[in-house]
This record gives C-alpha cells, structure tokens and sequence, in this order.
C-alpha cells in the first residue's frame, strides 16, 4: 500500500515536471489538481495500462517496446480527456510529457522497489 501511494506521489511529482518542462503541457491549478491528476494516472496505470500492454504484446515485441510509449501516452491523454484542468496543445507535447513521465516514474519505480 505504501508503494501505491509512493507511486501515485511520483505520478503528482512526474505531472508537474512536465508541465514545468513541456510548453504545451499545462495543467493549471494547485496541489489539489496535481494530486488528483496523479491519483487518475496512478489507477489507469495500474488498471488499464497492464490489460492493454497484455494484448498488444506481440506488437510491443515488434516494435522493440516502442509500442509501450504510445500506451502511455493513450493514458496521458486519458487524464487530459478526464480533467479540465489538464491540457496538451498539441501531440508533440504529448510525447514529450509521456517521455519526462515515462521517466520520473522509472526513477520512483526503482526507489518503491527498494521501499518494499
């Protein structure tokens, strides 16, 4: 449970990163905003992006895990398509903000291992 929380913490931290570093990234407001943003991607991530990663498998193996990039970014774009407060102009800032995400949650993904 602590890694979960850990997680959707990063995702928060992740989020305002890219909106700090990614011009057409915006996600406007406070803390509050960035908490719920993070808590959206944490539980898409956790729910929907393991089942989608399971059938598009074979096309994630072809593409030498290219693929798994625009699964992210379909959750991205899911919270930006949720929440009001969160937009992406245009696709290229969408694959900038999916790469900085991408990373930071690695990042805290290798520090909840060490938690755990």
């Amino acid at each position: 449970m602590i890694g979960f929380a850990i997680r959707i913490l990063g995702n928060g931290l992740a989020l305002y990163g890219a909106s700090y570093a990614i011009p057409g990234f915006i996600l406007s407001g406070g803390i509050k905003e960035f908490a719920l943003a993070g808590v959206l991607l944490g539980l898409l991530n956790a729910t929907v992006r393991p089942f989608l990663k399971l059938v598009s498998m074979p096309i994630i193996i072809l593409s030498l895990g290219i693929f798994s990039l625009i699964i992210s970014a379909g959750m991205l774009w899911l919270v930006d398509y949720i929440f009001d407060f969160v937009r992406i102009k245009d696709l290229y800032s969408l694959v900038l903000a999916t790469i900085v995400i991408s990373i930071v949650n690695t990042i805290v993904s290798s520090v909840t291992k060490l938690v755990d």
